[in-house]
């Protein structure tokens, strides 16, 4: 995250608002402006940073394809606007990672193709359970989420706190939308679900393996 004028040391770029230079991932143009961090790529754990960005990334465009599901089936119900004000953050977090992913120049994961498939399936499959089903899914994917962000503070909190500051906030703040959303999927009736007990543990352990797989490949 990072500036550093032409002629310094490797670096990475820090993302703010300001002067713009465009850059594209998957198609998408982005802007990032450059600025003065202590991160460097001679200081950080490149290992650590690209399996956070790399899964991290692969978390929000699930969940985006999760919620384009869900919108495909409710999206012109009562909760229609409710799930729709989710995807917009959801959309906020993964335009977020897309910039990382060129400013960390880190990879994505080979599995994205599955997981815009599977997402947009689990979405709607659970969307034409009903509004329930719909927000039993976004429990059981939110919460999961919360308990991965929360493993990643801990770790960077052990790294160096004062070095990965900016990233620390970052994910602190997807963390708690993240569980904004895992609550709002209990205010609207996620617990009355079809069996809600069994629906809630398959989505959380597909999405431990996703996670797993997301970090290695």
């Amino acid at each position: 995250m990072i500036c550093a004028r032409a002629a310094a040391a490797p670096s990475l770029w820090r993302l703010c608002t300001g002067a713009r230079r465009p850059l594209s991932v998957y198609g998408e143009k982005i802007s990032i402006r450059f600025c003065s961090s202590g991160m460097t790529l001679d200081n950080i754990n490149r290992a650590a940073v690209d399996r956070i960005i790399r899964v991290d990334h692969a978390g929000e465009y699930g969940a985006n394809r999760i919620l384009a599901g869900q919108m495909a089936v409710l999206g012109r119900t009562s909760v229609g606007p409710v799930i729709q004000k989710m995807w917009d953050q959801e959309k906020a977090h993964l335009k977020k990672f897309n910039e990382l992913m060129v400013a960390f120049r880190v990879r994505p994961t080979v599995l994205m193709p599955l997981w815009n498939v599977m997402g947009f399936a689990l979405g709607a499959g659970t969307a034409l359970l009903g509004k329930e089903g719909a927000m039993a899914c976004t429990v059981a994917v939110e919460e999961t989420i919360a308990q991965h962000y929360n493993n990643q503070i801990r770790m960077l909190m052990e790294e160096d706190p004062e070095k990965y500051q900016e990233l620390l906030q970052l994910i602190k703040k997807f963390r708690d939308e993240e569980l904004e959303h895992h609550d709002t999927g209990l205010y609207h009736d996620a617990e009355l679900a079809p069996a809600y007990v069994v629906l809630k543990s398959v989505i959380q352990a597909g999405c431990r393996a996703a996670i797993y797989l997301s970090e290695r490949l």
